[in-house]
């Protein structure tokens, strides 16, 4: 049997179960968030994480943002060796300290963001990219410290600035220390926009809370990928003192581009070459010399 007749064949098996209780094998299928077709697992990783049946942005991890993003061997990371605490002892429906346990394992990294330095269409640039997989990529105390240290290191370097967040906002395990991370590193994006240097922030789903209130939404340009939920609070925090039903597409990426609170709502597919493009005219290129050729 084709590929083609065996995918339809599973997929009208899916379909038929009222229950919605059918697996999807991990490793080799997946199974869209949005459509609910199962997807062949390579297709999605070369299609860059992409549903190809309805156009899901699916996260990729910060790794694979790299190499999406950033010219081949180039990349450096920077400030990897800065680990999380647990400064106020907290523990909810389990520690702190499980939690972090936890999300290293899934991650095989220290925290929610990963920063450093490399080349786009050959123009040095800085980047950070956030994980959503470590504790829903949440701004602590280490996020924020290294954001704020990308921030001084392009600012020194005379580079501009890209970051990819993904987020649910401050981490709660810190307390305190976590919402002051929101000034913090304001302050690091506006020294760093002081010495005339450029920032592109770019908005994936989700991107709420804190990290929104500070330094996601400060960029020279703020790009969204499609349909990104994109807010401070969550839909049913702000509909229940309201008492009555929010608009269609509330919080999306297409209404914040329609009532002005980004710049452009760009397909993956096209972000490195929209980048190179952005980053070319900020530093006052012409047209012409404008490219994202690897």
């Amino acid at each position: 049997m084709p590929l083609s007749d065996w995918l339809k064949h599973r997929r009208q098996q899916l379909a038929g179960d009222p229950a919605g209780k059918r697996t999807v094998p991990g490793g080799i299928w997946s199974k869209c968030a949005n459509c609910g077709e199962t997807i062949y697992q390579r297709d999605i990783l070369e299609n860059l994480h992409v549903c190809p049946e309805c156009d899901h942005h699916f996260p990729p991890s910060p790794d694979e943002w790299v190499a999406a993003l950033l010219d081949k061997d180039s990349w450096r990371q920077t400030n990897s060796n800065l680990t999380p605490e647990d400064p106020l002892g907290f523990i909810g429906r389990k520690s702190y300290k499980e939690s972090l346990a936890a999300a290293m394992a899934v991650t095989d990294g220290h925290e929610g963001i990963m920063t450093g330095h490399g080349r786009l269409a050959d123009r040095a640039v800085y980047l950070g990219v956030m994980d959503f997989r470590f504790i829903a990529g949440s701004m602590g105390a280490v996020v924020g410290e290294k954001v704020t240290r990308l921030f001084e290191s392009a600012k020194d370097e005379r580079s501009p600035v890209i970051m990819v967040a993904a987020s649910g906002g401050a981490r709660m395990q810190e307390g305190m220390l976590s919402l002051m991370q929101m000034a913090k590193t304001t302050a690091a994006v506006a020294r760093h926009s002081d010495a005339g240097l450029p920032y592109i922030s770019i908005l994936t789903n989700p991107t709420p809370g804190g990290v929104l209130a500070s330094f996601a939404s400060l960029g020279d340009i703020i790009i969204a990928e499609p349909r990104a939920h994109i807010g401070f609070a969550g839909p049913r925090i702000i509909q229940q003192p309201l008492g009555e039903e929010l608009p269609k597409g509330f919080q999306r990426a297409e209404a914040l581009l329609e009532h002005g609170m980004i710049d452009k709502i760009i397909h993956r597919r096209d972000l490195r070459n929209e980048l190179a493009g952005l980053l070319g005219y900020l530093a006052g290129e012409t047209s012409s010399k404008v490219g994202a050729t690897r």
